[in-house]
This record gives C-alpha cells, structure tokens and sequence, in this order.
C-alpha cells in the first residue's frame, strides 16, 4: 500500500502494522510533516507521471464488510449459546457531572425548602392583616414580647369607637378674617393607648346639607412630637383647635368625625 506526503509529495510504500500503530497518522521522513496516510491510501500507484494521489472523499458511506476470514471461539459460543450481559460503558467527564447535577434533591431538602415557603407566605399574610392581628387584645403580648426581642415597637393599638367628643366650640378667628377655630375636647376611654386619629370636620346648613369639609391628619393639629408618637393615654383627655376658612353664613352646624 501507498501513500503521499501532502506537503512535500513524496510517496511512501506503507506497511499495515505502520498505519495500525497511530491510527493512520505518520510522519514524513522528508520533512517530517505529520499526516493522515488513509487520505490518499492506494494499493498501487497509477501508470505514467502522476502529481499527486487521489484524495479520498470524508463523506463516503462506510462500506459493509461481507465476507468473514475469522471469528474469535468465545464470539462463536456466543452466537448459539446463552448472551452474555454487556458491561456499560463508563460515560465520558462531562456526562457524569451533568447527571450529578440533575440528581433529585433529597426528601430533607425538600422538607426545608417547604417550611421556607410556608414561612414566607405566613409573614407576607401577617404583614398584610397586621390591622387586623394588632387589634386582637390576645395577640398584643405575644406581638409585644417578638417585638422586645427583634428590638422594634408595636404601633398603638386603634379602636375608633372608644374616643368620645366630650365638648366641642366654634367661633370667629380673632386674627384671621374669613376663618373659623374651631376647637373640641377628644377622650380615649381605651384602657390602651391609641393613635390620634385622622379629624374630619363638616360644614352643614340649616337642612343638614355639607356646605364645606376638612381632614386632618394627625400631625396638623399636634405639635408635641413626642406626644404624637406616644399617642394619646389610657383614660386621657386632650383638647383640638382647628382653623379653616369660614363658608359663610350658611353654614350653621358641624359635626367631627374620626377616621
């Protein structure tokens, strides 16, 4: 069998324990260029002058061996007697990572990741009806005593119905013309404290039509920092002024209201 030197086109008489030692691979012994000898392999050279061997096409099909010189005894035997069970490949590097990592979790990974999730949506329901916890007298120490060991502070409990208007005035303001004070006393009957509450105030006439309306936030009618975050005391009494601008004659009644 022959073959050719790609590079320098040297022809080479080859021998098959030659090509059987590195798959194909040789090495020229002109100028040492390193090729695959199959691609030009011929079994005799062509008549006359000639260039170059004939290249073999990389896509030809396989060709399907049909005529048996030998068969191993064991391959023999195995032909007519019981099959033997096949040893499985060993899977390449980068196959055996990718399984390692699509192993299922364990049944204790998924029991954390569960109680996470369910620990998480609990707070998120907490935090989203923590009006409603808050306003539960039973939960309030147990509420009290996280708080004391997270280091925060429970908002002031808010029950609206248990402020009492125990006295209220209207009047002129004596500085401002075309405005009104208008002053009330507020009570927490609470055995808690509570927020000062948001203050709506209306404006009727005669035939209890609103003439006028006002809201006002807790920070617009108390001043005393300190007392608007402490919120107003068990059992204590405080008294409101409010200014607003005076609709006119018309209005001859008015009513508060806690929001």
């Amino acid at each position: 069998m022959y073959s050719q030197c790609p590079q320098c086109l040297t022809v080479y008489k080859l021998a098959p324990d030659q090509l059987a030692l590195a798959h194909g691979r040789v090495r020229c012994g002109t100028c040492a260029e390193e090729f695959d000898a199959l691609e030009r392999l011929t079994e005799s050279l062509p008549q006359g002058e000639f260039e170059r061997l004939h290249m073999h096409d990389d896509d030809q099909f396989a060709p399907l061996l049909t005529l048996p010189a030998l068969r191993p005894l064991s391959a023999q035997r195995d032909l007519f007697g019981e099959p033997q069970r096949a040893t499985p490949a060993k899977p390449p590097s980068f196959a055996r990572s990718r399984r390692r990592s699509e192993q299922k979790p364990s049944a204790t990974g998924w029991a954390l990741a569960c109680l996470a999730l369910l620990f998480t949506l609990g707070a998120q329901l907490a935090y989203a009806g923590r009006a409603q916890l808050l306003a539960e007298p039973e939960l309030r120490p147990l509420l009290g005593e996280a708080c004391r060991i997270l280091d925060c502070r429970l908002p002031p409990h808010r029950d609206l119905s248990q402020l009492a208007l125990l006295a209220r005035d209207i009047r002129p303001h004596p500085s401002v013309r075309h405005a009104l004070i208008i002053s009330a006393t507020l009570a927490n009957r609470a055995p808690h404290a509570q927020p000062y509450p948001i203050v709506e105030i209306d404006l009727a006439d005669a035939d209890q039509n609103r003439i006028a309306m006002r809201r006002f936030q807790p920070e617009e009618y108390v001043s005393d920092r300190d007392a608007l975050k402490h919120g107003m005391d068990a059992g204590a009494a405080t008294e409101l002024h409010f200014e607003v601008a005076d609709p006119g004659k018309g209005a001859v009644a008015f009513e508060f209201s806690f929001l």
